[in-house]
């Protein structure tokens, strides 16, 4: 894709991260089997660890099981992997374990060079940038903490995740709009999912798909292949 996209009146960029600001592969690829295969020595020996306690506490209430042994806990939490499921406990279960691959130096959080540089330059420019996924805000800060680029959290207003509301519903760009304080019409959203962008769109926010790969699928939404492409 040639054709440059121009917005004049932006003032803050909300962008997903998977597909957008960083690769689909190292979610998939990297840190869900990596959780997977470091959850239950983790939970092992970090069973007694309060934040780790709590969400065991929760697994076992979710369950109907008060009792359940951490063995039982550890194959739901595997099978809700497997399963792909988005369930509060897991999702924060997961958190703690990238959190002990990044500070161990196993991996860095991947983010595209034309995403670090346009980034950047628009923080520089005294655009105010935020971050939405369905990742969990925790996850958010670690995969920027830990970057391929260092820690890039500074450069970031804010992180929303599903807890205010499904990426796919209109609902909930009306509700970052209304935190972040500005008109919807200064508000840019960045992702590579068309059925986000739409509900996006409604709300009244500019929208740009980022399409790095052939095949996917696209709406009418302005198209581009890197973060250069757009102009703010």
């Amino acid at each position: 894709m040639a054709n440059t996209v121009r917005f004049k009146n932006i003032k803050a960029v909300v962008t997903d991260i998977e597909g957008t600001t960083g690769s689909i592969d190292f979610v998939h690829q990297v840190l869900f089997p990596y959780a997977k295969e470091h959850l239950p020595g983790f939970i092992l020996q970090q069973k007694d660890n309060p934040d780790v306690a709590e969400q065991l506490a929760a697994v076992r209430q979710l369950i109907g099981q008060e009792n359940a042994s951490i063995e039982a806990i550890t194959a739901q939490l595997l099978q809700w992997i497997e399963d792909d499921q988005k369930i509060g406990p897991l999702k924060a279960l997961q958190g703690l374990v990238w959190q002990a691959g990044y500070t161990s130096g196993d991996y860095t959080g991947h983010v595209y060079p034309d995403a670090y540089q346009c980034m950047q330059d628009w923080k520089n420019d005294g655009l105010c940038l935020f971050i939405y996924s369905s990742g969990s805000v925790y996850a958010q800060k670690l995969l920027f903490g830990y970057s391929d680029f260092g820690d890039l959290t500074p450069w970031f207003e804010g992180y929303f995740d599903t807890q205010v509301g499904g990426k796919r519903e209109v609902a909930s760009y009306k509700a970052i709009q209304a935190s972040i304080e500005r008109p919807a019409s200064q508000i840019l959203f960045l992702s590579d999912v068309v059925e986000e962008l739409d509900a996006a769109k409604l709300a009244g926010f500019e929208t740009v798909q980022l399409v790095r790969s052939r095949g996917m699928v696209t709406g009418n939404h302005p198209q581009v292949s890197v973060f250069s492409e757009i102009e703010l």
